[in-house]
């Protein structure tokens, strides 16, 4: 028996989240590595869900209260080798590279401010993550003040000259 579930991630809403699956305990570590050297501004939590032996969820961060967060989110996936990133001044954009560097992450699920749902499979042996829902379905496409709106908008935040 297969059973399907929507388990909404619960973040501060001047945060961002990246959830991810990874393949080794050694992942919290290289994780806190990779955030502290790329993004030294960046407030985080982190947890990461072991798949054997102890099946602990690992935490490790520089704000407790986001790796509190991270922890909480990363137990109600209650998937194996994933991982929950929660993060402040800093965004996804600043420290994907760093994170799909990191040798023992296999891929990123989601990296958004937006409410997201992680879909998952769950069996006798466990639970597995098959998707996102993050955000909501679009409304339209953009006209020329939308693309005007985006063009200046990255200028601004420094992403485009």
């Amino acid at each position: 028996m297969l059973e399907i579930k929507a388990v909404a991630m619960e973040f501060p809403s001047d945060a961002n989240i990246i959830v991810g699956q990874s393949h080794f305990i050694k992942t919290v570590e290289d994780l806190y590595e990779a955030m502290s050297t790329t993004a030294p501004q960046a407030k985080f939590g982190l947890a990461f869900n072991e798949s054997s032996g102890a099946c602990l969820t690992r935490a490790e961060g520089n704000e407790q209260s986001l790796r509190d967060c991270a922890v909480r989110n990363a137990q109600a996936l209650a998937a194996g080798h994933t991982f929950v990133l929660v993060m402040q001044n800093a965004y996804p954009i600043n420290v994907l590279h760093a994170i799909r560097n990191v040798p023992e992450v296999c891929s990123i699920f989601c990296a958004t401010a937006n409410p997201v749902q992680i879909i998952v499979a769950e069996s006798e042996q466990g639970r597995g993550v098959l998707g996102v829902i993050d955000g909501s379905s679009p409304k339209g496409v953009e006209g020329q003040t939308d693309v005007a709106w985006r063009h200046d908008l990255l200028r601004k935040i420094g992403y485009k000259r």
